[in-house]
């Protein structure tokens, strides 16, 4: 399986918690910017049959109509598989029948729409821009040609679990068959960050994690990853590449690659980008770098790592690595169906474990 990340890093407006490569929507900017992103795929693209492509940013559907309909021209070269999946990211101020048309004109089949909570005060914390019914009916409006969507949510802004419960159960009511749900996170050089934003208490964070995932467990969600519910069959097919630690091209501002065991990291410099300098670094990942990636990406996943493919691949034994023992030893791991994965009561804390694989001996 091999994906294509395509970041489009303009903003209409700059979200209090975002630290992703992002700058203000220009449209001069715009025009010079798929410029470049077009020579960039047609140097680097080597015409492979592509499984996923995710169009990224920023905010992709800040582009007006003629701008989406450029992009995904350049996009439509790249060689897609029969069984593609292909998203795209939207804000929901910045929706229309418009830009929906041309999604489905060029085979965009998923819809992810930065949500982020239903809650106004929330909202205004974190910077959106939309209310509740404005997500109600742009989402209502999508459904009507695409199956596939998506909402991010985020949650611990406050300490009041009501707000949680409420965003769960209007995320519900919406009726679609993917939810990212993440507790905030106060990155340096944001808003949140300059204004002194302090953490809720990491009780109560948990206590919300645990409504999520009983919530929507409950009512038909699997919960595959830490973060993400799917109904059955919805699960993200791109994002399950990474956590696999599969092949992917990364293009755009500030965009990473995995391709040949080696990790390529595109300039976050956007004069050098426009300049046709993408590259910033190259750096190729010998097999212990690769055996610990797989074991922290393959964590993430609620059902874990498959042992035989682990084993096959590396032609090792993972569990007898002395890391790994001494993981199943103190209960962080456990082994179920051939697959080691994480204790479900350690879930929210998998950083601890993390942590300890992280310079261990694989």
């Amino acid at each position: 399986m091999i994906g294509v990340y395509i970041h489009i890093p303009f903003c209409k407006k700059i979200c209090n918690y975002c630290d992703f490569c992002k700058i203000l929507y220009d449209s001069d900017y715009v025009s010079k910017y798929l410029d470049s992103l077009e020579k960039e795929i047609n140097e680097r693209y080597n015409g492979e049959k592509i499984d996923t492509i995710y169009i990224g940013g920023g905010t992709p559907s800040s582009l007006d109509s003629f701008e989406l309909d450029r992009l995904l021209s350049i996009v439509s070269k790249i060689n897609l598989a029969d069984n593609y999946e292909y998203t795209i990211e939207c804000n929901i101020e910045s929706i229309d029948i418009d830009k929906i048309n041309i999604f489905k004109s060029y085979g965009i089949n998923r819809i992810s729409f930065g949500v982020e909570s239903f809650d106004k005060n929330i909202c205004k914390i974190l910077g959106r821009c939309h209310d509740e019914d404005m997500v109600f009916d742009n989402i209502y409006l999508t459904k009507k040609y695409f199956d596939n969507i998506s909402i991010d949510l985020i949650y611990g802004v406050t300490e009041d679990i009501n707000v949680v419960k409420s965003d769960i159960s209007k995320f519900l009511e919406l009726g679609i068959p993917h939810v990212s749900c993440y507790s905030l996170i106060i990155e340096e050089n944001t808003k949140l960050y300059i204004d002194k934003r302090d953490y809720i208490s990491q009780d109560i964070d948990k206590e919300m994690y645990d409504y999520i995932a009983d919530t929507l467990k409950k009512n038909g969600y699997i919960h595959y990853e830490i973060s993400n519910y799917a109904k059955d069959g919805y699960q993200s097919k791109h994002n399950m590449n990474y956590w696999l630690n599969g092949r992917y091209y990364g293009f755009g501002l500030g965009a990473v690659s995995y391709l040949d065991n080696t990790r390529i990291s595109n300039t976050k410099n956007m004069s050098k980008y426009l300049k046709n300098e993408y590259l910033d670094k190259s750096e190729y990942e010998d097999v212990q770098i690769r055996k610990e990636n797989d074991l922290i990406l393959g964590l993430r996943m609620i059902n874990g790592i498959n042992i035989d493919a682990f084993n096959q691949k590396y032609n090792d034994n993972l569990l007898e690595k002395e890391i790994v023992k001494s993981l199943l030893n103190e209960g962080y791991l456990e082994i179920s169906n051939n697959y080691l994965k994480c204790n479900k009561e350690f879930i929210y804390l998998q950083n601890i474990i993390l942590e300890k694989i992280i310079g261990s001996q694989l």
